[in-house]
């Protein structure tokens, strides 16, 4: 029987998460919680609805969410106008969300089958093919979703379509290794060095993503590394180096390029439809400085000898 994977977003003609003209498929459920994250729907496995309240013409001029939704423990409103969704009393997180002709209400995540998300896939075989592209995984963390995946990829391999996986590499190594034979080429960050602030700013610490890291360097498979350049978390030279150390010591150097992230407030009305605070709320940025200073960090690490650029197209 084909796995199911819960999807939140698809894109086509992509040309940022690996190389040519790619189809990405998001997939839900993130072990991270990290502040900077421009994706907070990606968090939950589960089917999720959010709520633009500015969006809202109100219970007494519409009320048809009322009337798609039997469980009326499951809507909040303030002075008549819907504030809050508790998506696990709703029953048809479908027909809820198709109700508001005001697109107040938004549905992150969709049950789909392989063959569903293959149908979308051959759609732009030629592409991937003139380009050298394919398609690329990513999440939330896609190995919460591993089964689906291995199952998305052979189908992918069995039509010579190149595949790309984007993971936190917060997994256990048998979800890892079970993908190995499907996979062409491997994304993933390094967010920080010291496991303690790695916790602090991201949930989780960092000895696992570490681990699996080197793991994929002594296997020698095509990595593209990122390092998602955030104020007042990562960018001080001390955890650079670093961070250079490691790719050069313990990674042997074998990563196909480094790409630097600059950080970027993305995702935050996100937040207030899912009634989750933003972490960078109060970090106020120099866009024209902050940048400067990832280009230094990107000459700086050139000039150890480490492929790196800044942006995320990754170049042929």
């Amino acid at each position: 029987m084909s796995n199911k994977g819960i999807v939140f977003n698809i894109q086509r003609f992509t040309l940022h998460d690996g190389p040519g003209l790619r189809t990405e498929l998001f997939l839900k459920g993130c072990p991270m919680t990290c502040d900077w994250c421009g994706n907070p729907e990606s968090w939950s496995r589960q089917i999720e609805l959010g709520v633009y309240k500015k969006k809202c013409i109100s219970k007494k001029k519409c009320g048809l969410c009322l009337s798609a939704e039997p469980n009326e423990e499951a809507l909040t409103f303030h002075r008549g106008k819907l504030t809050a969704i508790d998506s696990k009393k709703v029953s048809d997180h479908t027909v809820c969300a198709l109700a508001c002709p005001a697109d107040a209400i938004k549905q992150w995540g969709e049950e789909m089958t392989v063959e569903e998300c293959m149908e979308i896939i051959r759609k732009d075989k030629e592409y991937y093919d003139q380009s050298g592209g394919g398609v690329t995984v990513s999440g939330g963390e896609a190995l919460l979703q591993s089964d689906f995946v291995a199952e998305l990829f052979a189908e992918c391999k069995k039509e010579g379509i190149q595949t790309c996986f984007e993971t936190t590499f917060y997994s256990n190594w048998r979800k890892v290794e079970a993908l190995l034979p499907v996979t062409d080429i491997w994304i993933s960050d390094i967010k920080h060095m010291d496991t303690t602030i790695h916790r602090e700013r991201t949930g989780v610490g960092n000895e696992l993503i570490l681990a699996n890291l080197k793991k994929l360097a002594e296997l020698d498979r095509e990595l593209i590394l990122r390092i998602p350049v955030i104020p007042e978390f990562n960018e001080d030279m001390e955890n650079i180096e670093a961070t250079a150390d490691f790719i050069l010591n313990e990674l042997q150097g074998r990563v196909r390029t480094l790409q630097l992230l600059s950080f970027m407030r993305l995702g935050v009305e996100k937040y207030e439809a899912l009634g989750i605070p933003y972490g960078m709320e109060g970090v106020k940025v120099n866009r024209r400085s902050f940048q400067k200073h990832v280009e230094r960090i990107a000459d700086y690490m050139n000039g150890r000898g480490i492929h790196c650029l800044v942006g995320t197209k990754e170049k042929q």
